[in-house]
This record gives structure tokens, C-alpha cells and sequence, in this order.
């Protein structure tokens, strides 16, 4: 098996003190969560507890100040530093202010050491199975969130959570789902969920305070207080997690109510923390979260530019899958007005809705052929029988009915489209206000990660089109797809991380957006296409209206 050997030799200086010589080894996995160490015999030179030669041994091996065990652990400790002459291997996991022995055993012994990376989402659970020795990818799946019987956003499950029972049941009924989904990953591989030592979550704030079961009260009343930002190591038997009996959990770091360990995780493993020019991170999901920073500095914000995207206002919107369109070109003869649209659907299934890429696209197809002004309004002339009207409302058909499986066509309206325009002015207000706010210009951005599903699948230049993000370089942009899981998979795969994360978390400036009057100005300006001023779009092609 491919994992770190360190060997302990013991020597003397000259007042007597023992001092430990690391030899590493294999460098590759040096910094792995699973350490095998040699430690020097116990004698009458060197009479200290086992416990305590254990301890000071895993100090000056990870660096790491406050080690420690629990009981039952304590009393196995003896007997298995003699059956193995003293040569054991560990398993060990901790934050940046403990790190926890989770089991030991012989040196040679070849029992599996995995641990569990999960993105906490709103919608819907990402969980990964990783193998500490050798930081392999075992396994990924997900899952629709649970906690979706009891609303769908945040806000209402949170009102849920203060009925009677209420917060116990979104815990609960999230407990389970994360325990069959423990299950279904270690059946895959043939592993007992024993063999799960470590967890780590990253979500947003609200969520990981459901997950630890912490009242949300405060969360969404001003002046907006969690009830931790920073929880400690939790025991996973502690809140009902089956894996190890000594095995536990690491929850990312909040800032605050609106941003969470899942921004953190994503920063971590953008590596926008260690660029030296500004560079802009995006995740857009219920909300749009945005952090601008580099190297000495990082400023974050919110904003309610999510719901358009993933279907929580369009009818025809949907979240990423199979049958949901997320490209779509439309082909438009100014002379004949003879029109063809083009969509591609994911797995090449037939439609049955569009994502938040492929809306941008429509968006964005519809102002360059000339169907919507610049005001994002259908223009009855150009659209002919496309456009149909009911109850004093145009509705632009994007896949009729001949070509949809159930027979129903596919439209949006202006109502829709409208709130996508919203949607996308909120989208560049944040980012134009946030970089403003520091003194920086759009243009001076050197890169820009775009995470998730919607990064995965988003063509920046119908972004640009439609005036959602700057009129950059394409290849300025960057789809770095789940940041949070992967993220939550670099702790798990390195105990270097610990101090990093905590270095990220007090770099960070929140800005709230709703109390800032210079955003509705912006704001208002932003609502059109691509901008009321095209000076700033001066690649976006125009047309005459």
C-alpha cells in the first residue's frame, strides 16, 4: 500500500532530552491524515506515559500542538505499541484547533482509511468518497435535498424550523439522507462504514446550522447572528453521523448569516487566496456569491440573483439534467424573417425544460436576432408566429409541441424574461459595486472563476451579451465546476489545509448590499441590454431596432 512511512529514531542531547529525527519517506503523501510512525521504546531512560510518547510524537510529525485521544482509545494504546514493537499506523483528523487520534494499529496492517467530502446544497447533496492514503476519488453521488418537503429556499424551511419539532425534523430528516447515502458509497467499494474515520461539510450558513441542529432564529432576523461561525470538531456519533464510532466531522467556517463554509471551501480550491492580481470567484445557485481578492485581501457579498436561473420563477426553468436544454442558437434571416432555433439538451434526450446556461443563450439569441429591444421587450414584428398571446401576455415558443415528448410547447414569457433581466442587472451590479467598492475596475480583473453547475455549463460570451458579466477576455473566464465539494475534498486529502482555511476566513470583508444605495442606482442602470451604457460592452454586437 502506498502510504508514508516515517521512522522515529531517539537521541540524546546533552541535558537528556529526547528529540525525534524524522526521515520522510515518500513525499507524495507527507501530508496525509494517516501516519506511520516508529516511536522509541519505552525504557528506564525513557519512562513517559504511552499515551504521552504517542502524543509528542504526532506533535513534531504534523506540527500540530494539541493532539489528543479519546478515553476508550486511551486504554487500547498499551497493548497495541507492544504487539507491533512499537511501529503503528494512525489514523488522525483535526481542525486548527485540535487534532483528534481517531484509530491505530500495526504498521503493516492494510485496513482501508477513507473519509467523506459533502457540498451541503439547498437543493440538492454532493458526497465523495476518499481514500486518506492515497487521496483517490472513490466514488461520488447525489441526491436531491431532503429537506425540500418543507420548502424549497432557505428562508421558508427556516421559518419551518420555529414551528414545534420543526428544526428537529429538517435534522433529522437530513441525518438520514447523509447516513443512506454513508451506506450506499461504502457498499460500492465493499467497505463497512467503519472504515469512514473522517467527514468534512461545507454549505451555506443556514444549512450547516440545520445540520448541527442550532436554532436559525437570529439567522434571518436583524442583526442577522448564527449561532457559531466557527464550529469545533464534532464527534460524528454526537449528531447521529454512522461511520467510525471515534470518527468526526469538520464543518467549514462561516463569515456570517449570508456566507457560508461553502464559499470558503470554493476559494480554497479556486486558489484565488494565493493570486497576486485581483480575481473575481462566482457561485450562482439560490443566490449569487461573489468574492474579489487576492493574495493580501478578499471582500465577499450576496445577492438574490439565483431564483431566474434555476427554475424558481420560470416555469420552463430547470436545474441541470438529462432532457434539459442548455445551449440554444437562433438563426434569423433579417430579409425573409424565416426563422430556425437550435438547442442542444443534455444527454441528446428530448426537452422537457432549460437551465440556467441555456436561458442566458435564449437571452442573448433573442437580443442579437433582433426579437427582443434593448429593454429585454418581444418585438411582435420580428418574432411572427413564434410569439403567441394569452391573457394580454406575450409568450416567445421555444420547442412547440410536436417536438416536446408530452406534446407541450415550451415558452417564456415576457414575465419570465423580464425577471432573467432582473436577474442578470443584479448579477453585474454586485460585481460592479464590489469592485468599485475597492477601487478597482472591471477591466483590471486578471481572472474570474465561475463554480457549480451553472459555471459548468455557462458560455461566457452570451453572459457578456446579455450584460450579466464584464465585456472581458474570454479567456478571463473559468468554469471550476463543484468548488465546494472539491474544496471539502482538499481537506480530506492534506491536514495542510487547516491553517489555510483559517487564514481565508479572517481575510475576509462581507459587504451587505442592502443597505447600500449606490447598488439600486446601479442597479436600475444594469437593466438593459447589455447595459444603458454600451460604452462598457464594446464587444457586444448591437442591433438596430
Amino acid at each position: 500500500m502506498d502510504f508514508v512511512i516515517l521512522y522515529f529514531q531517539a537521541v540524546k542531547n546533552f541535558s537528556g532530552k529526547l528529540y525525534y529525527i524524522k526521515n520522510q519517506g515518500m513525499e507524495s503523501n507527507y501530508s496525509s491524515w494517516v501516519r506511520t510512525i516508529q516511536l522509541p521504546k519505552s525504557s528506564l531512560n525513557d519512562n513517559r506515559a504511552d499515551v504521552d510518547r504517542l502524543i509528542q510524537a504526532l506533535k513534531d510529525d504534523l506540527h500540530i500542538n494539541a493532539i489528543s485521544l479519546d478515553l476508550n482509545l486511551y486504554r487500547r494504546v498499551p497493548d497495541i505499541l507492544r504487539q507491533h514493537n512499537y511501529h503503528i499506523r494512525c489514523v488522525v483528523f483535526g481542525d486548527h484547533i485540535t487534532c483528534k487520534v481517531i484509530d491505530l494499529c500495526g504498521h503493516d496492517s492494510s485496513w482501508p482509511c477513507t473519509g467523506i467530502a459533502v457540498d451541503l446544497g439547498t437543493s440538492r447533496i454532493v458526497m465523495r468518497l476518499i481514500n486518506l492514503d492515497t487521496r483517490d476519488h472513490l466514488k461520488e453521488i447525489s441526491f436531491t435535498n431532503p429537506q425540500r418537503k418543507y420548502g424549497a429556499d432557505i428562508l421558508t424551511r427556516l421559518h419551518y424550523a420555529e414551528q414545534e419539532n420543526g428544526l428537529e425534523q429538517l435534522h433529522g430528516c437530513l441525518i438520514e439522507a447523509l447516513n443512506e447515502g454513508i451506506q450506499t458509497l461504502c457498499q460500492s467499494q465493499g467497505l463497512a462504514i467503519e472504515h469512514v474515520y473522517a467527514f468534512t461539510l461545507a454549505g451555506n450558513t443556514a444549512m450547516t446550522h440545520l445540520f448541527l441542529c442550532l436554532n436559525t432564529r437570529f439567522i434571518i432576523r436583524e442583526p442577522y447572528i448564527p449561532v457559531v461561525n466557527v464550529p469545533e470538531l464534532i464527534k460524528a456519533s454526537d449528531i447521529g453521523i454512522h461511520i467510525h464510532p471515534y470518527g468526526h466531522i469538520y464543518v467549514f467556517p462561516n463569515v456570517g448569516s449570508y456566507f457560508g463554509g461553502d464559499l470558503i471551501a470554493g476559494i480554497l480550491y479556486s486558489g484565488l487566496y494565493q493570486r497576486e492580481d485581483p480575481t473575481f470567484l462566482v457561485d450562482v445557485g439560490t443566490n449569487a456569491e461573489v468574492v474579489l481578492g487576492n493574495t493580501m485581501w478578499m471582500i465577499a457579498c450576496a445577492g438574490a440573483a439565483g431564483p431566474a436561473l434555476e427554475g424558481g420563477i420560470s416555469k420552463i426553468g430547470s436545474m441541470a439534467g438529462p432532457g434539459v436544454i442548455d445551449q440554444v442558437k437562433i438563426l434569423r434571416d433579417t430579409h425573409t424573417g424565416l426563422m430556425d432555433i437550435v438547442y442542444h439538451c443534455i444527454d441528446d434526450l428530448p426537452p422537457i425544460g432549460i437551465c440556467g446556461s441555456g436561458l442566458i443563450d435564449l437571452a442573448a439569441q433573442l437580443f442579437q436576432a433582433g426579437l427582443i429591444d434593448q429593454r429585454g421587450k418581444f418585438r411582435p414584428d420580428a418574432c411572427g408566429n413564434r410569439l403567441i398571446e394569452e391573457d394580454g401576455m406575450f409568450s416567445f415558443v421555444l420547442v412547440s409541441q410536436h417536438e416536446h415528448p408530452t406534446g407541450q410547447s415550451l415558452e417564456i414569457s415576457q414575465a419570465e424574461l423580464d425577471s432573467l433581466i432582473r436577474s442578470k442587472a443584479a448579477m453585474y451590479t454586485i460585481l460592479e459595486t464590489i469592485s468599485l467598492n475597492v477601487g478597482i475596475s472591471l477591466n483590471e480583473i486578471s481572472k474570474f472563476y465561475i463554480a457549480g453547475t451553472f459555471g459548468a455549463f455557462i458560455r461566457p460570451e452570451s453572459a457578456i451579451t446579455i450584460g450579466m458579466i464584464p465585456d472581458l477576455d474570454l479567456s478571463c473566464y473559468q468554469a471550476i465546476g463543484n468548488s465546494s465539494l472539491s474544496g471539502a475534498s482538499l481537506f480530506l486529502e492534506s491536514f495542510e489545509y487547516i491553517s489555510q482555511i483559517q487564514s481565508i476566513r479572517d481575510r475576509i470583508t462581507y459587504m451587505e448590499l442592502n443597505v447600500n444605495q449606490e447598488f439600486m442606482n446601479r442597479f436600475s442602470a444594469a437593466k438593459f441590454l447589455p447595459h444603458t451604457d454600451p460604452s462598457i460592452f464594446p464587444n457586444v454586437y448591437i442591433p438596430k431596432q
